[in-house]
């Protein structure tokens, strides 16, 4: 999918998924954030932020988050409704090509990779990677779609993600919703 066709879901509406409105979603959330293995991390690094809803609930747990997102909307407006908390930094970048200097402790990517060509998919998996502290974890979570399964199926990504050398899986979440791994730098 290309950039257009996001920034047009965003000037269409502030939340083009309801994000914030969803039981699914809201549950995705609080399943991801009890996933995390760790009470607190130094430094977080979460690509495709969308509205920043996530966001929000990583800055609890984190002394500093790097949030981004590729449309500017969704930077806005993320940046808006974050504007609250000093630790958090909510920037426009387009991956796999403007990944961030330095390393984290955590990453934290949701519903992201399965729009990337398979080309940026390894790019961006590679340079996370090496953005991620040894001991660090990334944690993915992404829609499963069992209806139509293809590309946008979070099983497809994550079994490219686990196939990255130098992971070993931490965590495992499954069921008809979504699929959440975290995975730790060796």
């Amino acid at each position: 999918m290309s950039l257009d066709y996001f920034t047009g879901l965003y000037l269409a509406k502030d939340d083009p998924w309801d994000l914030a409105t969803k039981w699914h979603d809201q549950r995705k959330y609080a399943v991801t954030m009890a996933s995390l293995p760790r009470p607190r991390y130094r430094r977080c690094y979460e690509p495709g932020c969308s509205v920043g809803l996530l966001t929000r609930q990583l800055a609890v747990r984190c002394d500093e988050v790097l949030a981004v997102d590729c449309v500017p909307e969704a930077v806005r407006t993320a940046a808006e409704y974050l504007a609250d908390l000093p630790n958090v930094r909510v920037a426009e970048a387009m991956l796999p090509a403007s990944l961030p200097d330095g390393t984290f402790d955590l990453i934290v990517i949701g519903d992201l990779l399965y729009y990337l060509s398979a080309d940026d998919l390894t790019a961006l998996l590679g340079g996370l990677v090496d953005r991620l502290e040894p001991g660090g974890e990334i944690v993915a979570v992404h829609f499963r779609d069992r209806a139509v399964g293809g590309n946008y199926d979070g099983f497809n990504v994550h079994g490219a993600l686990a196939g990255v050398g130098g992971l070993e899986p931490v965590v495992r979440h499954e069921d008809d919703w979504f699929v959440l791994d975290v995975l730790r730098r060796a």
